[in-house]
């Protein structure tokens, strides 16, 4: 496997372990994955910081049933990399619940020899 190959299979492994802690309500595992300064950029604009958005999953007001990948797609260049995933979520956020076709745009810097993901933002497709 080359370096760009390896790059991009530890990348998919912390965006589908993202995906799966979301599910399962874990906020330590998916604060792990990402950068002390990660922020969402919610579908509606809401740009919310790391902390904020896991302690409103930690409260309920975020709650993942599913997050099913579509499609994903690693574009890398050097340090940092961009992922472009599609996903069908199935969520009750803010107490109402709805499935929703997202497009992920996520930026991933290598931090300590680890691919972190540092920013995300979800659209609709």
């Amino acid at each position: 496997m080359t370096e760009d190959e390896q790059d991009r299979a530890e990348i998919l492994e912390n965006y589908r372990a993202q995906l799966e802690a979301m599910v399962a309500g874990d906020t330590e595992e998916l604060g792990e994955l990402l950068t002390e300064d990660f922020s969402l950029t919610h579908m509606t604009g809401y740009f919310q910081p790391k902390q904020e958005w896991l302690a409103q999953m930690r409260a309920g007001q975020f709650v993942y049933h599913a997050a099913r990948e579509k499609d994903v797609s690693v574009h890398l260049s050097g340090d940092t990399a961009r992922l472009m995933g599609r996903i069908i979520t199935d969520a009750t956020v803010y107490g109402a619940r709805a499935k929703w076709p997202l497009q992920l745009s996520m930026d991933f810097i290598r931090v300590d020899g680890e691919w972190l993901a540092s920013r995300s933002e979800a659209t609709t497709w």
